[in-house]
């Protein structure tokens, strides 16, 4: 297949790209299931609730046990007070992680892509180098290609290209190895360098 290819000037005209990577259907339930278990991966883990052991809380009896017509009650950190502990807290060893088989991951890569091929977001051009660390660059590049918002990837990472570009909150600039599928639905359009086009399709096929 066929996709855009655009050079420094702006220019269009076309690549060929393999049908396995770029032409596959696409497949809205692989893709969820990826995205969620790539979501849930980057999840630290970190939460933690306190139960009726730690939370900090006075050991008094807060009323006579009989007499005051109230229900009875032995101390603060009950789980149905107001600032008591937890029944059931989250511990802050949680584990979120879930398994996605190499041939899923591919799959749903593949899916991805050619689903931003067949809707014109997915532009591949002859390079995307730029000579100083400016962002002004990276956003002229950008402006002629008719963005504002832009996965980059390159075969050609450089520190210049990576300084340009961090200042633009809505561009993102990686190597083809370390593309991510949430990163390929999140922006507005997806700038392969044509070298990475080759790259991609040897990590994917």
């Amino acid at each position: 297949m066929d996709i855009q290819l655009f050079n420094a000037q702006g220019q269009a005209g076309s690549v060929a790209a393999s049908d396995a990577v770029f032409g596959r259907e696409y497949n809205e339930a692989l893709i969820h299931q990826i995205v969620v278990a790539y979501q849930a991966n980057a999840r630290s883990g970190n939460r933690q609730q306190k139960d009726r052991q730690t939370v900090k809380h006075s050991t008094k009896k807060p009323w006579a046990q009989k007499g005051t017509g109230r229900a009875r009650s032995g101390m603060t950190s009950s789980p149905i007070w107001r600032g008591g502990g937890r029944a059931f807290p989250n511990s802050p060893d949680e584990n979120f992680t879930q398994k996605v088989n190499r041939k899923m991951h591919r799959a749903a890569m593949c899916s991805i892509l050619s689903q931003l091929a067949r809707e014109g977001r997915l532009v591949v051009v002859e390079d995307f180098a730029v000579e100083a660390p400016k962002t002004k660059l990276v956003a002229d590049k950008l402006k002629a290609l008719g963005t504002d918002s832009a996965m980059i990837i390159t075969a050609d990472y450089s520190e210049n290209l990576f300084l340009a570009a961090r200042n633009l909150v809505n561009v993102y600039v990686c190597e083809p190895k370390h593309a991510d599928p949430l990163s390929l639905l999140f922006y507005g359009k997806v700038l392969v360098t044509k070298a990475a086009v080759a790259q991609i399709e040897e990590i994917l096929s």
